[in-house]
């Protein structure tokens, strides 16, 4: 199986993305877990949601050790994990790029911003 990750870091095949280091979302706390995704779809709202000022990117990576489902998603969201999320305390290396993918319209991921302001007001951070 191909396992994506969005983000904006600048990484090369070889590379490690590793738990330890700021996440790419909320208040940047250090992350205790790397995110990946079976589904290309979740890689593509990680790379647009993801901070920083790099361009979004999405990397095909594969797991180095354990993994489990993200339960941010799929015991909260999305039961059964159809987006097939991932997240582990291992680091994924990272295999290849795409390079050609489609984003959202400009209003879809301003619904997706707008929601995560919601829940970030209401003192919810989905990335633990």
């Amino acid at each position: 199986m191909i396992y994506y990750h969005g983000t904006r870091a600048d990484l090369r095949p070889g590379d490690l993305i590793a738990a330890g280091y700021a996440s790419n979302y909320g208040a940047r706390k250090q992350a205790s877990w790397v995110y990946f995704a079976g589904t290309l779809e979740a890689a593509v709202w990680g790379a647009e949601l993801a901070q920083g000022e790099g361009r979004a990117r999405i990397y095909m990576v594969e797991p180095t050790g354990a993994f489990v489902d993200d339960p941010n998603l799929t015991d909260k969201k999305f039961p059964g994990n159809p987006t097939l999320s991932y997240r582990s305390h291992e680091p994924l290396r990272v295999t290849g790029e795409i390079e050609q993918w489609q984003g959202h319209s400009p209003e879809q991921l301003q619904h997706m911003k707008d929601a995560l302001a919601r829940l970030k007001a209401q003192g919810i951070e989905a990335i633990d």
